[in-house]
């Protein structure tokens, strides 16, 4: 090899091992990255599952003391997944107003409920309670122009105000800090509803929330 060759070989040589090496460096930021990203995203995972098996181990502890109401007063209804009150309420015709014999048990069914709510350890646990009421169909007598359905919703939450408002006359408890109680009324529709003077039960609707996912911890 002559000096001319010699001369040309080695600052190709120097540039190909450069190039090699940033080829080489550029390769290894990115798998680097790559692998980074991923350890991240196995962690949040990983924290994520923690998260669900916690609030699924909570929501057991809470099907399991709900299961515990006196099945006097209440009844879960397995096939529309919510809890009834077996307490019946026959109020008069187009009357809110609860039946004077139907004080003293719907009395006792407040305070089972809250007895087993309160039961439930565990501040990060949210409930929403709604006392959903029902109504028949037919506005027997109502001079006002309005709609079946409309009556119906109407004196259906009505029924349910009255007994909110009657438990917490009673001076029935719930952690203010933990529970909703809520009046709603969906009159004569809805799964199950029949839209008979009968069907005079209240559902209660116990909707409860474990906790919140802190997501700033998990970025």
């Amino acid at each position: 090899m002559n000096k001319q060759d010699q001369d040309f070989f080695w600052p190709s040589y120097v540039d190909l091992m450069t190039a090699l090496f940033l080829i080489m460096l550029v390769l290894f930021v990115l798998s680097f990255k790559m692998f980074r990203d991923k350890d991240a995203e196995n962690r949040r995972n990983i924290e994520l599952l923690q998260v669900e098996v916690q609030e699924k181990r909570k929501l057991d502890e809470i099907k399991a003391a709900l299961s515990r109401l006196d099945s006097r007063y209440f009844y879960y209804n397995e096939r529309y997944k919510r809890h009834e009150l077996l307490v019946d309420v026959l109020f008069p015709q187009s009357s809110a107003t609860i039946p004077q014999r139907s004080l003293v048990p719907l009395r006792r069914a407040g305070q089972e409920l809250s007895r087993v709510i309160n039961s439930i350890k565990g501040s990060d646990v949210k409930y929403l309670i709604v006392i959903d009421g029902r109504a028949a169909s037919f506005p027997q007598g109502d001079p006002r122009n309005i709609t079946q359905r409309d009556y119906a919703l109407e004196l259906s939450y009505k029924r349910a105000l009255s007994l909110l408002q009657f438990w917490q006359n009673a001076g029935i408890k719930f952690p203010k800090d933990r529970i909703e109680l809520i009046a709603s009324g969906s009159g004569f529709e809805g799964a199950g509803r029949t839209g008979d003077v009968r069907d005079r039960r209240f559902v209660i609707q116990i909707l409860p929330k474990v906790g919140t996912l802190d997501t700033r911890r998990i970025k």
